[in-house]
């Protein structure tokens, strides 16, 4: 793992946030599970099902990071590519009766910020090379 961007970054990123999707619920007592508004984790606002979504990613993260390199690369680029989507569309959701994740701007900065590591790990690190492709210096 030492080794691998990938897998270091989805073992890290997994444990985060398995651990906020945890805490997530001592916060969120007798919230509605798609609240629009939810109480702050930090400075970070949740609801159960956002507490829930934490669980799945962070759970995927940390299985696929501790699996193998392609496993960690994959779900890198796919919770990257999820996140950069939810960060984009959770711009417009603010305030509105559609924000079922209960989003708030310090969310999407996280989402955003996310999305840029987990993508540009996932997608630049651990590449294999192909030996059908590979040139060798001295031959045409």
């Amino acid at each position: 793992m030492r080794t691998s961007p990938n897998r270091l970054i989805a073992t890290m990123f997994g444990a985060v946030y398995l651990l906020v999707g945890l805490l997530g619920f001592a916060v969120t007592s007798g919230v509605g599970f798609f609240a629009t508004e939810g109480p702050l984790l930090i400075i970070f606002a949740v609801n159960p099902l956002h507490n829930v979504i934490h669980l799945a990613i962070g759970a995927a993260l940390l299985a696929a990071g501790l699996k193998s390199v392609p496993a960690s690369r994959s779900v890198n680029t796919t919770v990257g590519a999820v996140y950069l989507l939810v960060g984009i569309v959770g711009l417009f959701l603010l305030n509105t009766s559609l924000n079922i994740i209960a989003l708030n701007g310090a969310d999407n900065v996280l989402h955003l910020a996310s999305a840029v590591l987990l993508l540009g790990v996932g997608l630049s690190q651990d590449k294999t090379v192909n030996p059908h492709t590979t040139v060798r210096a001295g031959r045409a």
